[in-house]
C-alpha cells in the first residue's frame, strides 16, 4: 500500500509536467535563444561590445517570452480546441485555462523583469514589445492579416531583443543590419499565413506562400553575406547553414504542396518553426562562426524533444 500511495503523487506530478510541457511547446522554446544570439551577432557586426552573460540573460528571457506566448495561445483557444483538439492540455482537463492563463502573463511579466535586470530599460523596452505582440496576436488578432503580421513581429522583434545586449537602439544600425529582423518577420508572417489554413485542406496557395517566405530568406542570407565581408571560413559556414535550412524546410514543404491536407501541412508548420533555428545560424556566422554554432546548436535539443512534444 505505502509503495502504491507513493507512486501516485509521482505519476501526477509527471503529468503535470508533461501537460505544461504541451502547453509551453518545449522543443519550440528552443528556438528563441537563437534569434536573441543573432541580435547580438548583429551587435558585433556593427562593432559594439558586450558580455556574453548579458546575451544568455536576454535568451532566458525569450524563453520566457515564447512559453507565455504558446501557454497563452491554448488559454485563449480553449473553446475552439475543445472542438477541434480536444487532446490538448486545457480541453482534456489536466490544466484548467484559469492556471493557463496566470501562468502565461505571469511568464510574460517575468521575461520583462529578466531583460530589464540583465540589459536596462532598451531591453525591457524590446520584451515587452514582443509580449504585446503575443497577446494581440493571441487575444485579438488571430487569422487576420495582421495577426499573421504580429506572429512575425514577434520573432523580428525577438532578434530586436539580443541587440539591446550592448544597450544601444537597433534604430541607429545600417540598413542592411535592420533588414535581417524585417526578413525573419516576413518568414515567421508566411509560415504563420499557412499553419492558420492547416485544417483547410486543399490550400496551396498557402503553402506556397511560405514556400515563398522561406526563398525570400535564404536570398537575403546571400545579399547579406555578398554585402559584407566574411571570411572565406564564414562565408562557408553561412552557406551550409543556408543549405541545411533549405533541405529541412524544402522536403515537408514539397510533399505539402503537392497534397496539401492537414496531414503534410502540420509537419511542415512544424518544419518552418524549427528551421528558423538554421536560418537565424546562417545570418549569426557573418559575424563569425562561433556565433552561428551557438545560434545552430539549438536545433539539436529542439529536433529530440520534437519527438516527445508536438510543435504546432
Amino acid at each position: 500500500m505505502d509503495g502504491e500511495s507513493e507512486t501516485k503523487p509521482e505519476r501526477s506530478l509527471r503529468a503535470t509536467l508533461g501537460a505544461v510541457g504541451e502547453l509551453v511547446r518545449v522543443p519550440n522554446l528552443f528556438t528563441a535563444p537563437p534569434d536573441v544570439i543573432l541580435g547580438a551577432a548583429l551587435v558585433g557586426v556593427a562593432g559594439s561590445d558586450f558580455v556574453p552573460a548579458t546575451v544568455a540573460g536576454l535568451a532566458i528571457g525569450s524563453v520566457c517570452l515564447y512559453a507565455g506566448g504558446t501557454t497563452l495561445n491554448d488559454a485563449f483557444d480553449a473553446p475552439m480546441d475543445a472542438r477541434d483538439r480536444p487532446e490538448r492540455p486545457i480541453p482534456s482537463r489536466r490544466v484548467s485555462r484559469r492556471v493557463a492563463f496566470g501562468l502565461g502573463f505571469a511568464l510574460l511579466f517575468v521575461a520583462v523583469g529578466i531583460a530589464f535586470i540583465v540589459a536596462g530599460g532598451p531591453a525591457a523596452a524590446a520584451a515587452g514589445l514582443v509580449a504585446v505582440a503575443i497577446v494581440a496576436y493571441d487575444g485579438l488578432l488571430k487569422g487576420s492579416a495582421a495577426g499573421f503580421l504580429a506572429m512575425g513581429a514577434t520573432r523580428g522583434l525577438n532578434v530586436v531583443l539580443g541587440t539591446t545586449a550592448a544597450g544601444g537602439v537597433v534604430l541607429g544600425f545600417p540598413l542592411r543590419l535592420l533588414a535581417v529582423p524585417a526578413v525573419v518577420t516576413g518568414y515567421i508572417t508566411a509560415v504563420t499565413f499557412m499553419a492558420a489554413r492547416e485544417t483547410e485542406g486543399g490550400n496551396r496557395a498557402a503553402v506556397a506562400v511560405a514556400v515563398a517566405g522561406a526563398v525570400a530568406a535564404v536570398l537575403t542570407v546571400g545579399w547579406f553575406l555578398v554585402s559584407g565581408s566574411p571570411t572565406a571560413l564564414e562565408a562557408i559556414v553561412a552557406t551550409a547553414f543556408a543549405v541545411a535550412f533549405c533541405w529541412w524546410v524544402g522536403r515537408p514543404l514539397r510533399a505539402a504542396y503537392a497534397d496539401p491536407v492537414p496531414s503534410t501541412v502540420g509537419p511542415a508548420v512544424g518544419a518552418c518553426v524549427l528551421g528558423l533555428v538554421l536560418l537565424d545560424a546562417a545570418f549569426a556566422t557573418a559575424a563569425g562562426v562561433r556565433w552561428g554554432l551557438a545560434a545552430g546548436v539549438f536545433l539539436v535539443p529542439a529536433v529530440g524533444l520534437s519527438h516527445v512534444f508536438d510543435v504546432t
